[in-house]
């Protein structure tokens, strides 16, 4: 049976069983299946098999960590590093974890997580429900990893905390959670945390990033914890090249471009009107222009000194393959994985490395930034 119609059985499957259910139930109830399969060592090997061929020219390097890819799991999907191995069974060469904030906290109240079926998009305002950094840092320093899988982890801030103690609160995260990190992001970007994205105003940013850089230091003597910083496609211009030339003067070792968004450009919630009033943060298709435009106005001010993560509304390898040429080292996906099913990953990989060998470039790493370099 060929990928394709695997693809077109789980579309199926996401009419008949995943749209009738709770958005929230959907998911819980698909991750659940995702654990179990990674717990039988012959199913495992057959789905990786499947599912998570290695493309050698597809290689990746990303602030000093080698990956089997540029494409990994945005943050969300997994809070509570409870399927790493699982994601990375499923092709993603990266998973990043989290959100996870100081205090465990159950998130803001049900119904929080929406699909725009017909927009391919969700809207959510989950509240960074997770069981906080304690715990999570427990489950990671018990984890055996069966996978080779880079982590990182993306860190946030308690809603009981008040944003005057936002940077202890981060600290605390770091201190727990950095020993297991492979890498370390700050997220300042979530629309669902009252208060949160005044935190990437640069008078804000800046004591907070370089606080939890010396807690990262001074928690991991060993090695060097590299250092993310996630932001909104909602930030002004200026508001954007400001973030960028901060994270150029301290030193930051990458920037995620983009989280969900506020506004609702784009959708067509005639055929949906009750989500109109919906509040959250969308992601997916609708979100692309934006995230990539914000995406090729960092590259053209940074360059090559930060890695940048392109992320929001890709669907496919052509999306993938525009963020690269657009300044992005690593790409990330959520929202298309829900409308895609399993097959998505290695989809994005067979494309990618189709491009690859199509283009001028030799190797992943010439094309980053390649459309961006041309327009300068």
């Amino acid at each position: 049976m060929t990928s394709l119609r695997i693809t077109e059985m789980y579309k199926l499957f996401f009419r008949l069983v995943f749209k009738r259910m709770d958005p929230e139930q959907a998911h819980h109830l698909a991750f659940r299946w995702i654990r179990l399969a990674v717990r039988v060592p012959v199913l495992r090997t057959f789905v990786a098999g499947a599912l998570a061929p290695r493309h050698r020219e597809l290689r990746t390097e990303a602030f000093g960590l080698r990956m089997h890819g540029p494409f990994g799991l945005a943050a969300g999907f997994d809070k509570n590093a409870v399927a790493i191995d699982g994601m990375s069974m499923l092709g993603f060469d990266h998973v990043e974890i989290g959100t996870v904030t100081g205090e465990p906290q159950p998130g803001n109240p049900r119904k929080r997580l929406f699909r725009l079926v017909k927009d391919r998009a969700l809207i959510n305002r989950m509240g960074f429900n997770n069981e906080g950094s304690l715990t999570v840092a427990a489950r990671l320093a018990s984890r055996e990893p069966v996978f080779r899988t880079v982590v990182g982890v993306n860190i946030g801030k308690t809603k009981v905390v008040p944003e005057a103690e936002a940077v202890g609160d981060y600290v605390k995260s770091t201190e727990r959670l950095a020993p297991y990190a492979d890498y370390l992001v700050v997220n300042v970007s979530s629309p669902n945390t009252p208060g949160l994205r005044n935190l990437q105003a640069t008078e804000a940013l800046r004591p907070l990033l370089s606080a939890v850089r010396e807690a990262a230091d001074r928690t991991v003597a060993s090695r060097r914890v590299p250092l993310l910083v996630k932001i909104a496609p909602d930030l002004a211009d200026e508001d954007v090249d400001a973030v960028a030339d901060l994270a150029v003067e301290l030193g930051l070792d990458g920037i995620i471009a983009t989280n969900t968004t506020i506004a609702r450009e784009g959708l067509g919630l005639k055929s949906e009107p009750s989500l109109v009033k919906e509040t959250g943060g969308l992601s997916g298709a609708p979100l692309k222009s934006r995230s990539l435009e914000v995406l090729r106005r960092l590259y053209a001010r940074v360059g090559d000194r930060i890695t940048l993560v392109g992320v929001g509304g890709i669907e496919n390898a052509e999306d993938a393959w525009q963020r690269i040429l657009a300044g992005a080292t690593l790409v990330q996906g959520y929202s298309a994985f829900i409308y895609e099913g399993p097959f998505w990953g290695r989809a994005i990989h067979k494309g990618l490395a189709a491009r690859l060998r199509t283009s001028p470039y030799a190797t992943l790493a010439d094309a980053v930034g390649a459309d961006v370099r041309k327009t300068a």
